[in-house]
């Protein structure tokens, strides 16, 4: 079992949404620290949390990371970015960009800091998805969140004897920045960081933080249309 009672968490995305909802979580689970990255660090109130930079997309930003956070004890992968709601009309640089940051961003942290984590005495890693890693919509962005749901489960199959646990978590719509203009309902940030992090202290494999991943999931086995109902003659 892992447990968070004196562990060094990483939290990429950690300024705000679900990522700033993780970090304070975390303080309430006897951390001994918290970095907490974003491009644009902000401080904090608590000694515990330590701001740093970090862009994703960036080899050199993820290299000035491992030197700044050398006893990260658990990584978690939150930062993430949106895209067009369309394959065919968005320029395809937009496309590439959220595969940059949604499915290499996360592959190249956890790259960095594996070494990192063995070197500590093992660990655990969490990889933020998307009930949309199951279903098509927002155009690349479920895309990216469907690999790197495949990215996590082969990851984790890579460190079963490492020492090393690997969690996939998935929601609906939370009540985030990115999902301002969306009016359907949203679970709030609090609610899926406790998921989260009792799914990191169980070892669980991966999470269903919320009605909405339950019942996505839970359709995969029916008849397409059930996911897509549009499709219905």
């Amino acid at each position: 079992m892992t447990t968070l009672e004196g562990a060094v968490v990483l939290v990429t995305g950690g300024n705000r949404g679900i990522g700033k909802a993780i970090v304070d979580d975390l303080l309430t689970r006897g951390v001994k620290r918290v970095y907490a990255t974003a491009r644009n660090p902000q401080p904090s109130t608590d000694a515990r949390v330590v701001p740093l930079a970090l862009e994703v997309t960036d080899p050199a930003s993820i290299a000035a990371l491992v030197t700044a956070a050398p006893d990260v004890t658990v990584l978690i992968n939150n930062a993430g970015s949106s895209s067009p709601d369309t394959y065919l009309d968005a320029p395809i640089e937009d496309i590439r960009n959220v595969f940059e940051t949604n499915f290499f961003g996360p592959l190249n942290v956890t790259r960095a800091f594996v070494p990192v984590i063995e070197r500590n005495g093992g660990g655990h890693i969490l990889n933020a998805h998307s009930a949309l890693s199951w279903v098509a919509g927002h155009g690349a962005y479920s895309a990216t969140k469907a690999a790197l749901w495949l990215q996590t489960n082969a990851i984790r199959l890579e460190l079963l004897d490492r020492g090393i646990r690997v969690t996939g978590l998935h929601m609906g719509y939370v009540d985030t920045d990115m999902t301002a203009a969306v009016t359907q309902p949203k679970s709030k940030p609090a609610d899926i960081a406790k998921e989260a992090l009792d799914g990191i202290e169980t070892d669980a494999f991966e999470v269903l933080a919320d009605e909405t991943s339950r019942r996505t999931k839970a359709a995969l086995s029916g008849d397409i249309t059930n996911l897509y109902p549009q499709l219905r003659a």
